[in-house]
């Protein structure tokens, strides 16, 4: 797929998940691992709250020192005395910032990462289907933005909600025990921010939706375009592929713009509120001191709490911010492990080791999920010790039966038969473990040679890495690389051409040494000098095993015991060689082959 295709795909699914989800089923993704970090978290707050209330102090020291000064009962030493109050205090406070921020915002990062870990393990246990719903930019998405998100939610914006919760109230408490009148007048612009923050919290969520929507497009369209560089060069379209870019780039920006739009309401109201109570506090705080009925002390001090009720008011927003954000990530991060494989694990039944294996379709009828008409159409077929090969059109069901075998997709009861067992009964992992399947687009990664033949067997010695390179012709090929075993063959395999890799999967799947293995048409980047040594090669190690061998090769196909042809999800002819020369579309792809010798 060209990236241009990709992104405009988009995101083919429900990804945003905004079916109804209650807040305690979001919340209960994350009870587990707040339980088992109780302590942790019990020790961080108990610290936050201690420094919200030793900072409570330091103002009534300040009244104690500016009453003393307006008595002029001052002395050098009750300054000092209380100068040291402060100290102490703020070393303390300091402290125990310490303490709430390392615990706090260190279990916020735990949180994120046994989230991401969770998030992971779902996604290797989907099956195809769920691949093709999602794609990579969007799980990208949700493993990158919507964890961090998460993150900040239960981290700052969960110091901060405690934070601003403790210090209001105790700053209020405080107000209200020097002038309960004046503490009314300060709070009366409060409701302003209450219902602005309710009514801009509610389209946030929208709008902070909508932005990690684009991030997975702009992120998936960034992947597709890597992976498919040669072929954007080859066809000259950087241009093309950097407006596509630019066009995206600038939909997120707009879309990021009208969350800052929201955010940028949020604080600047916080902060009038606030500033506007300031200001009638020192109009009628004022009045009261020349009245009398406070202190110049009491004056002060109420100018620091208030000062103090003014971050709970900013934080309100801030906090309404990072909630709403995290609750929208919360709730995309609950939609994605919602999903369950279409492929049921099974109800598992032992399955013996055995040297050989038999696989066995009876009346096969498969159609995709998105599709209206069947793939595979009553398949009968068994598979046992030998070679099978497999012949047909393109789209007659060969790959299609490969995935079944393979237990990508769904299939009805009594249809596959592994062993004489219904596969329906057994457990994917036990039923993969005895199959080793070479595909027609070998996956290749940006590690060492050995490494790569050795991803399946990571357990496997050198002597056994060469020798499973060597049955699959490729040996002389890697010893051609300065590095050698230990060549690393860069992103996708861009250091090898199409028969490398091909050879080199192959290799890799010979090496895992496995009852049977489905080779889905993955020679059809050999040269046919190369093919018959890896033809040789797989003979001489696959003795006695079940082998399937698709390809569209004539010289591939007279090796085989069994030849099946497949024609719109059908077996319409078998047999071998010889006699399928009778078949007009295998004589036909014979004397073409022929021709072109």
């Amino acid at each position: 797929m060209t990236a241009s295709s990709s992104a405009g795909a988009g995101t083919g699914h429900d990804a945003a998940g905004g079916q109804a989800v209650s807040h305690a089923s979001l919340l209960g993704l994350m009870a587990p691992i707040f339980r088992s970090h109780w302590p942790q978290l019990a020790i961080g707050f108990l610290a936050l709250v201690a420094v919200d209330f030793l900072q409570l102090i330091i103002p009534r020291f300040v009244k104690s020192a500016v009453d003393s000064l307006a008595a002029q009962t001052a002395t050098q030493a009750r300054l000092l005395e209380l100068s040291m109050y402060v100290l102490v205090v703020a070393a303390a406070v300091a402290g125990l910032r310490f303490v709430w921020r390392y615990l706090i915002i260190g279990f916020s990062r735990i949180l994120e990462k046994k989230l991401r870990d969770q998030l992971f393990a779902h996604m290797l246990r989907m099956d195809q289907p769920f691949f093709e719903r999602w794609t990579i930019g969007d799980l990208m998405a949700h493993a990158s933005n919507d964890l961090a998100t998460i993150q900040m939610a239960c981290g700052m914006g969960l110091v901060a909600a405690v934070d601003s919760l403790v210090m209001s109230a105790a700053a209020l408490g405080f107000i209200l025990t020097i002038n309960i009148k004046l503490t009314l007048i300060a709070l009366l612009p409060m409701p302003v921010l209450i219902v602005c923050t309710r009514v801009l919290s509610g389209r946030l969520h929208h709008r902070f939706n909508l932005v990690q929507e684009q991030f997975a497009l702009l992120t998936e369209f960034s992947r597709a375009t890597l992976v498919s560089i040669r072929l954007i060069k080859a066809y000259t379209l950087e241009r093309f592929q950097e407006e596509r870019f630019r066009t995206l780039g600038e939909t997120y920006v707009r879309s990021n713009l009208k969350v800052a739009a929201i955010q940028g309401l949020l604080f600047p109201i916080a902060t009038l509120v606030g500033n506007v109570g300031m200001l009638l506090l020192l109009y009628y705080g004022g009045i009261s001191v020349i009245d009398g009925q406070i202190s110049i002390g009491d004056f002060v001090a109420f100018v620091s709490y208030l000062y103090m009720l003014i971050w709970p008011m900013m934080a309100v927003g801030w906090v309404a911010n990072l909630a709403q954000r995290g609750i929208t990530s919360l709730r995309r991060i609950h939609h994605l492990l919602a999903q369950q494989p279409l492929v049921e694990v099974g109800r598992i039944q032992p399955l013996p080791l055995a040297r050989s294996t038999t696989y066995a379709c009876q009346g096969l009828l498969f159609t995709y999920p998105s599709g209206t008409r069947p793939a595979l159409s009553g398949l009968d077929l068994t598979i046992g010790p030998g070679l099978v090969g497999m012949t047909g059109r393109t789209g007659s069901g060969k790959s299609t039966l490969c995935k079944l075998l393979l237990r990508m997709y769904p299939v009805a009861d009594k249809m596959l038969f592994f062993q004489g067992i219904d596969v329906n009964r057994l457990g994917q992992a036990d039923l993969r473990d005895r199959i080793a399947y070479v595909g027609q687009e070998p996956v290749v990664f940006a590690d060492t040679v050995a490494a790569n033949i050795a991803f399946g067997c990571p357990g496997a010695t050198m002597g056994e890495i060469e020798a499973a390179a060597r049955a699959a012709a490729i040996d002389a090929d890697i010893r051609g690389f300065a590095e050698g075993y230990q060549a690393v063959i860069g992103e996708r395999g861009v250091r090898l051409s199409g028969g490398q890799r091909q050879r080199l999967a192959l290799a890799r799947a010979l090496l895992c040494d496995r009852p049977m293995l489905i080779i889905d048409d993955a020679l059809s980047a050999i040269d046919v000098e190369t093919e018959q040594q890896v033809l040789r090669g797989l003979l001489e190690r696959l003795r006695g095993k079940s082998v399937l061998l698709i390809s569209h090769r004539i010289n591939v196909l007279r090796h085989a015991d069994r030849t099946l042809i497949l024609d719109a999800g059908r077996i319409v002819d078998a047999g071998r060689h010889e006699t399928l020369m009778t078949n007009p579309l295998y004589r036909a792809m014979a004397e073409k082959q022929q021709n072109h010798a």
